[in-house]
């Protein structure tokens, strides 16, 4: 089945002008025709502001305004025209603190470099076809960060929540947000 992206609207954020013309030409050869890119983190939230995007990849270290503060400031700024965008991050470094970094920043999605074309669509289509609910509470505002196991069940250990609130609620029941089974 053939899928149409030429609709999508994405911002690429990554200060490696190399890594830009990679994603741009992977997103172009999904039939992804708008494409906004930039190297600073500070101005692409300018273009967040200015121009609806549909979707955002970022890279995770970048200078002065890291990729973790570039999402935190699109979920959380109070100008922040869509809070609720779908944000995949690109990183080298795939160690397990950083991957619950930033889920806990609010990425939707984790891709690790070197980027496939393949990942990158399964991650595409993902954030399209399936989008999760997102979660608001005092420490944590972003997609629920709980995913079912390898085998499609959810997780059932000790940090399971009891309930789930949706967005616009204060708090999730059974605790802060740090549901350590997510990632």
């Amino acid at each position: 089945m053939a899928v149409d992206f030429s609709r999508v609207r994405v911002l690429i954020v990554d200060d490696n002008g190399y890594m830009l013309t990679i994603l741009r030409t992977i997103l172009h050869g999904f039939g992804i025709k708008q494409i906004f890119e930039s190297k600073d983190p500070a101005d692409a939230f300018d273009m967040v502001r200015s121009d609806a995007v549909d979707i955002i990849i970022t890279d995770y270290q970048m200078e002065i305004l890291d990729g973790l503060d570039f999402v935190r400031l699109v979920r959380t700024a109070d100008d922040s025209p869509n809070p609720l965008v779908p944000i995949i991050m690109l990183s080298a470094y795939s160690e397990k603190s950083k991957v619950m970094s930033a889920r806990d920043a609010g990425v939707t999605e984790f891709c690790c470099k070197p980027v496939t074309a393949k990942e990158m669509f399964s991650k595409i289509a993902s954030v399209i076809n399936e989008p999760r609910p997102f979660i608001r509470n005092k420490s944590y505002f972003g997609p629920d960060r709980r995913r079912a196991g390898a085998d499609g069940a959810a997780y059932k250990g000790p940090e399971r929540r009891k309930a789930s609130q949706k967005v616009g609620a204060d708090t999730e029941a059974g605790g802060d947000g740090s549901d350590a089974s997510a990632g």
